[in-house]
């Protein structure tokens, strides 16, 4: 079967699904890897190390006549072909509407967003992957923009004290930012509605804030944050006001799934901090914890720079590119057997990430966000 990678045609997308280090277990897998001319440049990854490495450099329409495409955001629907096996980042609980685009091809489709959090999946797991590279990105763009350094200095002109940084969500993206801002010598607390993850914070050198707020049901079984209603989150806000204004960077990397993100910080929130002061909200693609966040835009509110990237790991494509290629590369092996992919419904993971076959949608998450009736199985 031949695989086919595609160029990235969304706009400031600089990853590639697969570098040429995968490819030698794709072909020992009996596979054959059509790479579009210029996919990886962007990345850092040249079509001659493709080459180099046994991969097919070859135009658009020929990767998209692939048996399986492979991408980092599945794009260009149209060229889709009926009876094709697409994988990728589709966005399926946040745009299902473009599931049911990409059904009406009569692929059958992947969204690795929605791999489990389990054991067995955590090498697919492009979420944690992409997560990791958004948290430790925050962190220099923080710092870049705040005019004072991160670490406290001892030096003949005077002492330098630390600056302060708040993490607010500490999934994958929150840890690793405590973890490089601990580097950069900044004293750092975080807060989580999951009281679960103190000690995780703790374990990286961070301070874990309390708020007397009931979170038993804060968590789903995924592990993922789940939504609060607006009374939790009001009651949220007037707690961490404090918190807020006595740091100099905040971070909010707060999102539940197919939802829009909670507003952590509001208008007065960030209005109390000093002059000078930086926030960062990764929670800006689905609407941003900050009430003055603009996507992919900075915003300075009486002098407090609102910073909200939206696409950070592309900003740093070639380890961003190989964490996904290798979080694609085993998930597609996860689906060959016998020399051959076949999709197994009784296999978790294969059942929760099928977003699309035989021209419908049906992934059940998705035909619920599309208000789609339940897919009744024949026994």
């Amino acid at each position: 079967m031949n695989i086919g990678v595609p160029g990235e045609q969304f706009p400031g997308e600089q990853r590639v699904a697969l570098v040429p280090a995968s490819i030698a277990a794709l072909k020992k897998a009996g596979f054959n890897v059509v790479i579009e001319r210029g996919a990886g440049e962007r990345a850092g990854f040249p079509d001659s190390v493709y080459q180099d490495k046994g991969g097919q450099i070859a135009s658009r329409s020929d990767v998209f006549a692939t048996d399986i495409l492979l991408q980092v955001r599945t794009s260009d629907v149209a060229l889709m072909r009926q009876g094709q096996i697409v994988i990728g980042m589709s966005d399926p609980l946040g745009a299902p509407d473009r599931v049911r685009e990409i059904a009406a091809r009569g692929v059958s489709a992947f969204a690795l967003e929605l791999i489990p959090r389990i054991t067995r999946a955590q090498s697919m797991d492009v979420l944690s992957s992409m997560a990791t590279i958004a948290g430790y990105k925050a962190v220099l763009i923080a710092a870049d923009a705040l005019p004072r350094m991160f670490p406290l200095l001892t030096t003949a002109a005077g002492t330098i004290t630390p600056a302060h940084v708040f993490i607010v969500g500490v999934g994958v993206a929150g840890l690793q930012a405590i973890a490089i801002a601990r580097k950069l010598g900044a004293v750092v607390e975080a807060y989580d509605v999951r009281p679960a993850v103190k000690e995780q914070v703790q374990s990286v050198g961070a301070k874990f804030v309390e708020l007397p707020l009931e979170t038993a049901q804060a968590e789903d079984k995924g592990g993922y944050a789940k939504a609060q209603d607006e009374t939790f989150y009001q009651r949220q806000r007037e707690m961490m006001a404090r918190v807020v204004a006595a740091n100099d960077v905040v971070i909010t990397t707060a999102v539940v799934p197919g939802k829009k993100a909670p507003v952590l910080v509001t208008a007065d929130m960030v209005r109390g901090m000093a002059p000078g002061s930086v926030i960062v909200d990764l929670a800006a693609e689905r609407g941003g914890n900050c009430e003055l966040t603009r996507p992919d835009h900075v915003v300075v509110e009486q002098g407090v720079t609102i910073l909200g990237p939206t696409n950070l790991p592309s900003t740093v494509p070639y380890h961003a590119s190989q964490m996904y290629a290798k979080n694609i590369t085993t998930f597609l092996l996860h689906l060959v057997k016998d020399g051959a992919v076949k999709i197994d419904p009784n296999d978790e993971i294969t059942r929760d990430t099928l977003i699309a076959q035989g021209g419908d949608v049906v992934n059940a998450r998705v035909r619920q966000a599309l208000g789609l009736p339940e897919l009744v199985t024949s026994a």
